[in-house]
């Protein structure tokens, strides 16, 4: 089974299994954004544990 394209783009796994992922919302019509807001926006973090099944079926990893 081949793996999604898009998923292999979008998320990275970390070293303990977990999937980590950008944020949304900070590509384009950004100068009505607070620097604050785009500032957050900017770190990465960790998929929902809601999400993560579906996600890892996506990768290959189950």
């Amino acid at each position: 089974m081949k793996t999604k394209s898009s998923a292999k783009k979008r998320f990275t796994v970390t070293g303990t299994g977990k999937l980590k992922r950008k944020h949304a919302f900070k590509s384009h019509i950004l100068t009505k954004k607070a620097k604050k807001r785009k500032k957050a926006l900017t770190h990465a973090t960790l998929v929902h544990p809601a999400d993560e099944n579906n996600i890892k079926l996506q990768l290959n990893m189950k």
